[in-house]
């Protein structure tokens, strides 16, 4: 018998949450209907985790969140000095199209907004400096904070990429570009990458292939090292379950 033995036990929870159905009703409120889905089924999730049923350990939560940009407050900075032409359908009155002009340089089209349409006439403000400038309107995780914790976003959004084979950079005008695929973890999970940081960057969280097409999700990984020590001292364990 062992008395010695550490075990370090966390849970790995892949998640696949609602997408945004159509981009004019995600337009139409702040936050946006499909992101209150998406916070019912996640709530649910955690609660499952943590179900008090069974022991209680750190875990990640990892996978294609769907989590997208308040898209009412991104088209409005987008196209603050831009003034917008609403189309309708002739036999239903329903709204099918929007598009943004400026209100000079002869009216040039900054915006055109459909149910699968996000056609912005400059994608490089998603690309320059890991489009960041963004990030503010990436609010979907701040109900969770209390919860949930994420590394810090030093990449581009992840979807929806271009996937024609030479377009490795270039998003498709279907959705806005958001950070739909993260990982994130309990704050007790928090603890456990992070303390075991020093001088060398250890912990990585960055996305795969920038240059190249890899679908229309750039995959994301966390790469990271456990201290050694951080498990808990388990007792009475048979020595057939000791790595010898």
């Amino acid at each position: 018998y062992s008395t010695n033995l550490l075990i370090l036990a966390f849970d790995l929870v892949n998640i696949h949450l609602f997408h945004d159905a159509s981009n004019l009703i995600a337009w139409e409120t702040s936050p946006s209907v499909y992101s209150g889905i998406r916070h019912k089924a996640l709530g649910y999730v955690l609660d499952r985790i943590i179900d008090q049923r069974f022991e209680k350990v750190s875990y990640f939560v990892f996978g294609d969140f769907n989590f997208r940009l308040d898209a009412k407050a991104v088209v409005e900075t987008l196209c603050a000095k831009a003034t917008m032409q609403t189309i309708r359908a002739a036999d239903t009155n329903e709204v099918v199209k929007l598009i943004f002009r400026e209100s000079d340089n002869d009216r040039k089209v900054m915006l055109q907004l459909e149910k699968k349409l996000f056609d912005y006439f400059n994608q490089d403000v998603f690309r320059d400096n890991n489009g960041t400038a963004l990030l503010e309107f990436d609010r979907e995780l701040s109900v969770f904070k209390d919860r949930l914790y994420e590394l810090d976003i030093s990449f581009p959004p992840s979807y929806p990429y271009s996937e024609d084979s030479s377009q490795g950079k270039q998003y498709m005008n279907t959705r806005c570009p958001a950070w739909c695929d993260r990982i994130l973890m309990s704050h007790s999970a928090k603890e456990l990458i992070l303390k075991s940081e020093n001088d060398e960057k250890i912990v990585i969280y960055d996305h795969i292939g920038p240059n190249v097409c890899m679908g229309d999700h750039k995959p994301v990984f966390l790469s990271f090292r456990i201290a050694a020590g951080a498990g808990k001292p388990i007792a009475n364990v048979h020595k057939c379950c000791v790595v010898q």
